[in-house]
């Protein structure tokens, strides 16, 4: 693997998405389903839903009651520090945020709390280029 980005997904199993959308017409949909449908343990990470793409939605990730490789966020920027401070409370070993989404404190926030962080890169894009499964 020479990035850093194809190294996370390689060795990761469990991704909770927080912003995982309804909508199977979002990226922020699409994107996870592919995910899934390559292998990967999808968590969605929703306020009102109860089960996307087959899985129980989790409010938060401090409710997530099992290891979380990678935090993929669909979430807009601002709202990305907070992300990261959630993940590095639950102990996840990479936060990603998706193509678009730029944060120097999120960033700044995941690398002291000693993650891996990937920013405005699409993670279905990464699997699908280094051929990454599950299965």
């Amino acid at each position: 693997m020479s990035d850093l980005a194809e190294r996370v997904l390689a060795e990761a199993e469990t991704i909770a998405v927080v912003g995982l959308s309804r909508s199977p017409h979002k990226s922020a949909h699409s994107v996870p389903a592919s995910l899934q449908a390559a292998g990967f343990r999808i968590i969605p990470v929703h306020p009102s839903a109860d089960v996307l793409l087959g899985e129980r939605v989790y409010r938060s990730l401090a409710e997530i009651p099992f290891p979380v490789d990678i935090v993929d966020v669909f979430r807009p920027a601002p709202e990305a520090p907070g992300i990261a401070g959630q993940a590095v409370a639950i102990g996840a070993k990479a936060l990603w945020l998706q193509q678009g989404i730029v944060s120097a404190e999120a960033r700044r926030i995941a690398t002291d709390g000693e993650l891996a962080y990937i920013e405005d890169r699409c993670i279905a894009v990464v699997r699908a280029l280094a051929q990454l499964t599950r299965r």
